[in-house]
């Protein structure tokens, strides 16, 4: 299921302050703290693939998922989903389970894999049950992490703040009925989700 088709914020709802805008095919964070999220349809067992990147290295966004409706307060998410980060330098404090790939204030990631400010970052991020995995460019940075919040909820892109600008694209979310396993190769997901992107366009 696409959940952005490069146009519009058609099937989005905005909560908070600040917005998304559509440039270029992407989606574009402005000012915060808000939460800009697909209302259409929750998800359960799933697998989101997108696209993010940067303007700087202390830039701060993030991906929720899993959270219910929000009722206009974007911390909500927070609360009561999961985020999978993106701030490289690990606002407020430097610490890992602040930093980009980490499943914000649990779960640190296993090693730094975003690429340089101005460039395309790819996540998959897969929810099976209560078992999250992430994959940041290729490389595992969250393995099988356990949860004990919601197994079924809403997907979200955070806007940060007026200084932060974080673009997001190809956004596409796999609903998966039952338990799969991880690909025995690390890159496999990833080079599934660049045929993805690369396909063409009608």
């Amino acid at each position: 299921m696409v959940l952005f088709d490069g146009a519009t914020l058609n099937g989005w709802t905005q909560a908070g302050p600040g917005s998304f805008t559509v440039e270029d095919r992407a989606l574009h964070t402005q000012g915060g703290m808000g939460l800009l999220w697909y209302s259409a349809a929750q998800c359960g067992d799933f697998e989101l693939t997108l696209e993010w990147k940067a303007t700087r290295r202390a830039d701060n966004s993030g991906v929720f998922v899993r959270f219910p409706d929000p009722l206009g307060e974007p911390r909500n998410a927070v609360a009561q989903g999961y985020e999978v980060q993106i701030d490289d330098l690990g606002a407020p404090d430097g610490a890992a389970i602040h930093k980009t790939g980490a499943i914000y204030g649990v779960q640190p990631p296993l090693l730094a894999a975003s690429r340089a400010p101005g460039q395309w970052n790819a996540f998959v991020i897969r929810a099976v049950g209560q078992t999250y995995n992430v994959m940041l460019n290729g490389q595992r940075v969250i393995v099988d992490f356990l949860g004990t919040r919601l197994r079924r909820g809403f997907i979200g892109l955070q806007n940060h703040g007026v200084s932060d600008v974080v673009y997001f694209r190809n956004r596409q979310v796999v609903p998966l009925s039952t338990p799969l396993e991880w690909a025995a190769s690390r890159d496999e997901l990833f080079e599934r989700h660049l045929r993805r992107s690369n396909a063409p366009r009608a």
